[in-house]
Order: structure tokens, then sequence, then C-alpha cells
């Protein structure tokens, strides 16, 4: 029987008609996505300029009382009438805070190109120059949504980094080992705590591991998020086999920053050494049986609800690079609370490198 040359010809055309669509969708999506882009930055860009205008003008008429706080009321008066809504005193201060806060005009035209008008007017309001730089790029390089800029500042994400020291560590010893590939002198990796709020878990009673290991693949893109840079996930009760024996880890990660496999045990309770134990164990293995040749050394990280000061620092976390112990919060901590937990966490930090007397 002959084959149907016909119907074999209308099935090319068909697939090919299907790219074409494809093709015009994403040349669309581009113009769109450019478009969004040059206005978002022409509109940044105006509020900037606004604000060194309000500012100069200010400071020409510094001789006079209350002339700065007089001139944003004239101004708004008069925008206002001529454009609309839009330029209300707050908002004619916040340009004026714009500009006060990058007055070099390249970071504006580096950093703030790709961000909205509403991330630009959380991160102003950070006090330290460092931490607005920090979210000014984490914010342009990981695309964060201005939901997600404004839940990791309530969260402190910035703060719990600096809080572990371990995190020098790590990339010196990643400097130390690695050789095949460049990596940067410091990475984001480690924080305590992690805040975990998006679970929907209560805080007591004390969830179980299994329910709080479920909540974390329920909201696993949050969690990455949470997580830092370079995180992709793995498995969850991930066997790991010998000889003799089956074992299960919690969550695997792989961090294609770090290059190396991280493992996660959940614990749901205080730490105990039993848990630094099996972490070792953990690392070891995933070291001998699952890490490739490319691969730098495996890191774990054990979650728990709390650390024991004396067993962090009489253990193996004291001298391990590839070891780390944090914990979890299941609600949005208050701004002090976190200033507590991150001031106690470098302390304990301190105490089990050997210079608590500093």
């Amino acid at each position: 029987m002959k084959p149907n040359k016909n119907k074999q010809n209308n099935i090319a055309p068909a697939k090919n008609e299907k790219q074409f669509f494809a093709d015009i969708l994403m040349i669309l999506n581009e113009g769109r996505h450019k478009t969004y882009t040059a206005v978002n930055f022409a509109m940044v860009e105006t509020y900037w300029n606004i604000g060194k205008r309000i500012v100069e003008q200010e400071q020409h008429g510094k001789e006079r009382a209350n002339y700065g706080d007089q001139l944003l009321v004239n101004l708004s008066r008069y925008l206002s009438g001529t454009f609309g809504k839009g330029f209300s005193v707050a908002n004619l201060w916040n340009f004026r805070q714009f500009y006060l806060t990058w007055q070099n005009d390249e970071i504006l035209y580096t950093l703030c190109r790709e961000l909205s008008w509403s991330h630009i007017r959380l991160i102003m309001r950070l006090d330290s120059e460092k931490t607005r730089n920090y979210y000014l790029n984490e914010s342009r390089a990981q695309g964060w949504s201005v939901r997600v800029l404004e839940r990791n500042i309530q969260a402190s994400y910035f703060e719990r980094l600096l809080s572990s020291q371990k995190t020098e560590l790590l990339a010196t010893n990643q400097e130390n080992t690695q050789t095949k590939t460049d990596s940067p002198a410091k990475l984001d990796l480690i924080k305590d705590p992690y805040v975990l709020e998006f679970l929907n878990l209560p805080e007591n009673p004390t969830p179980k591991e299994t329910d709080l290991e479920s909540a974390i693949i329920s909201h696993l893109r949050e969690f990455l998020l949470e997580m830092g840079r370079g995180f992709s996930f793995v498995g969850r009760q991930f066997r790991i086999s010998t000889e003799t024996s089956h074992f299960y880890i919690d969550l695997v990660f792989y961090n294609y920053l770090l290059k190396c496999f991280v493992v996660i045990d959940l614990k749901t309770k205080k730490l105990t050494h039993q848990d630094i134990g099996q972490m070792d164990m953990y690392v070891r293995m995933f070291d001998k049986l699952k890490r490739g040749e490319d691969d730098n050394p495996t890191i774990g990280i054990i979650l728990c609800t709390e650390k024991d000061e004396t067993i962090v620092k009489y253990s193996v976390l004291s001298e391990s690079n590839q070891i780390f112990t944090s914990k979890y919060r299941l609600i949005l901590p208050t701004e002090e609370e976190l200033t507590e937990e991150i001031v106690r966490n470098v302390r304990y930090l301190r105490e089990t490198q050997g210079d608590g007397d500093e």
C-alpha cells in the first residue's frame, strides 16, 4: 500500500506554522519588554531629575525659614493643577529623597534602570548604604518582585546573611579547593535564622518533621528564594545506599554557583550531638557516593528550632567548612526579635572560633 503523500505534506506545514506563531509571539513579547523597560526607566530618571531640581531650589532659598516645606506644597499645587493626580507633597518628598539617597547618577543608570519606582521607594528608606546597595543588586540580579523585596526587607534577609561569619570561611575554603572554575570571593549562602513564615505552619504546637518537609515542597519556590542564589531542587527523602544499609536525606539541592550538593536535615526540636553526627555521616557519604569529579565538597545544613551553645562550640561544627546549623522561624519575627537573634548568633560563632573575648 502506497503512503498518502498528501497527508505527509500536510504535516510539515502545520509544524512550521506552529513554530511561526511561536516566533511572532516571542518577537512581540521581547518588544513589549523593551518598551516597558524603556518607559519605566524614563519615569524613574524623570523622578530623579525632579528630586535634583527640588534640592537645588531648596539650597538656593535656604536662608528663608521653612522654605523647603512650603516649596513642596506650592509645587504640588502647581503640578496637580497642570497634570492631575500623582504629584502630592508625599510623592514630591519621595523624588527629593530619591536624589539625596543616590546623588551619583552612575547608580541611577546602572542599578536603578532595571527596577521599578516601587522597588526604589522601598530600598531608599533603608538606613545603611551597604544594605541599600545589596537590595538594589539582588532585586535586579534575581528579578525580585516588589512583594518579594518587601518581604525580604521585613525579614532582614541581608542582616541574617551577615550574621553567619562562616559564609566567609566557606568562600575561603572554596577558593582554596576549586581549581577548574572561578567563584566569587564571597557568596551568600548560610542564613541564621531562616524565616519560613510562608509555610503557614503554627509555631505552637511544633509541627512534625514530615509536615514541615511537605510544607516546604508545597512552597518550594518561596523556599528557594529564602535559601538564596543558585539553588535548584534535587529531591526529598533522597536515598543513599551503602553495601549494607539505606539512608534517606530530607532535602537535597544543588547550588550551581558553588558547584556542590547541599543536603538539608530538618529537626523540629532542639539540636543534639546525634543530629550533628548524622549530618557529618550524610556529608561524607554524599561526597563518596554522589559527588561528581567537577563538584566541590558537599555542604550540609541542619535546620532546627533551637541550638545549644555548648554543642555548637565543642562539636565538629566549630571547625567544619561543610556542616552548618541554623535555626528557623515559622512566623515573621519583629525587627527587635531578629536583631536579638542575629547578635546572639554572631556571639555563638565568635565563641566557637575561639575569639569570644574580642
